[in-house]
């Protein structure tokens, strides 16, 4: 099963920070067992979404240069307010430093000011084809999925290296974006 916890991501500058939001919803399948009583999100998740938001942000910045990003190390972990159905975790991260095969990034999930979550994240990142010559058609319809996805996670607003987006509702829209998003990936 593959969970997505970014549902928005509101704010990018590329080289620099990302924020993006998730919000907590009732139906998500794990909170039947987590706990049956007092649902709320996982700990593990909590930093999942924290990782998943340091990946865009790698993505964005390289412009999609690697079709795998993933976690390397998480650093400095520390979990704060539990976060239940009908909350939204708003995650801010912030690159530190990359050498350009490695990104370390200070990760922060608040919950209505509160830090709710907060790491230092080693993120990697590669192609497929760097291991396995045979892997370049993959990784070129990897990076063409990335990019689709990404058009889908924009909110309101313009793309990276503009203004920040002036409506502040983690979900709104926006058609501009998600059409300067896809002629990218043709």
């Amino acid at each position: 099963m593959r969970f997505s916890l970014v549902d928005r991501i509101i704010d990018v500058k590329p080289g620099k920070e990302i924020t993006a939001v998730k919000a907590l919803s009732l139906c998500e399948e794990y909170l039947a067992d987590h706990f049956p009583n007092f649902p709320v999100l996982p700990g593990v998740l909590m930093l999942e979404a924290l990782t998943q938001s340091a990946a865009w942000l790698v993505r964005i910045t390289e412009d999609f240069a690697h079709s795998i990003v993933v976690l390397k190390e998480a650093k400095r972990v520390r979990f704060g307010q539990f976060v239940e159905p009908g909350q939204v975790l708003q995650v801010r991260v912030e690159i530190l430093r990359d050498d350009g095969r490695l990104t370390e990034v200070q990760a922060e999930g608040m919950l209505n000011g509160k830090t709710t979550v907060s790491a230092r994240l080693v993120m990697e990142r590669y192609n497929l084809a760097e291991r396995d010559p045979t892997c370049a058609n993959l990784d070129d319809s990897v990076k063409r999925d990335m990019r689709k996805l990404l058009s889908l996670l924009l909110a309101g607003g313009k793309m990276p290296n503009s203004e920040p987006p002036k409506n502040t509702d983690p979900f709104a829209g926006s058609r501009s974006v998600a059409q300067s998003v896809m002629s990218k990936s043709s």
